[in-house]
């Protein structure tokens, strides 16, 4: 009896490479050989391989604790009490081509108005359509000028008590905003993920996400494994 399972997979997370797109103009990461074949002594060979990296690259959570200094680390949340499993939503902006775009209060309203109202504890993944830089570094990072959302929309979001929200940008905020989405919803205990790839591909709603973080302790930030599961 051949079992099958119920969910599209979709995996929404970027390969990361030296090259992979960040906040600054170096990503820092390295992947290299610590042992190689013909250096192993053994009658089996291996290639042993080692990484440098900082945690905040390619498909990546922020944790609470990244700018709420005593909140929440990678390793403190709880893949049930913080819905890291859970129902999501697709707000799809693509539509709107200008790199300055800040997604605002009403873009979520007429959501809502098309779909219903956000359900407590989903997750809400915005698809701005930057993700089609990725390839291109410079041009993903474009001297951190990219879509955006406002704080009037995390303020929104919060009301609904959303679990979390990702977007295929660098950040929910830019550079020069002060940073008013991290704070809003890193302070209220959710969390973010960042670089988020493929979303296109997920419908509006009746869409789950599993996000698995790496469970380094007392990390701030961790790449990630995002998983869309769509029946």
């Amino acid at each position: 009896m051949t079992m099958k399972f119920p969910f599209q997979i979709i995996d929404l997370t970027h390969p990361i490479s030296p090259d992979s797109p960040s906040w600054d103009l170096d990503c820092g990461f390295t992947h290299s050989n610590f042992i190689d074949y013909e250096d192993c002594t053994s009658e089996i060979k291996f290639r042993v391989q080692q990484i440098h990296s900082p945690l905040g690259i390619g498909t990546h959570m922020d944790a609470p604790a990244h700018c709420i200094p005593g909140a929440a680390s990678i390793t403190d949340l709880d893949l049930h009490r913080n819905y890291l499993l859970t129902q999501s939503v697709l707000i799809n902006v693509s539509h709107q081509t200008d790199e300055n775009y800040q997604i605002t209060k009403q873009d979520i309203l007429d959501f809502e108005a098309r779909y219903g109202r956000l359900k407590k504890n989903v997750f809400v993944l915005f698809y701005t359509g930057w993700e089609k830089h990725w390839p291109n570094p410079e041009k993903y990072r474009n001297n951190l000028v990219f879509p955006s959302i406002s704080a009037h929309v995390a303020q929104l979001l919060l009301e609904r008590n959303i679990a979390g929200i990702g977007i295929d940008t660098l950040s929910p905020d830019t550079a020069d905003s002060g940073y008013p989405v991290h704070q809003l919803l890193l302070q209220a205990g959710k969390y973010i993920i960042e670089n988020v790839a493929n979303a296109h591909s997920l419908p509006p709603i009746g869409a789950w996400t599993l996000t698995l973080p790496w469970k380094i302790i007392n990390a701030t930030e961790s790449p990630v494994q995002l998983i869309g599961l769509v029946r």
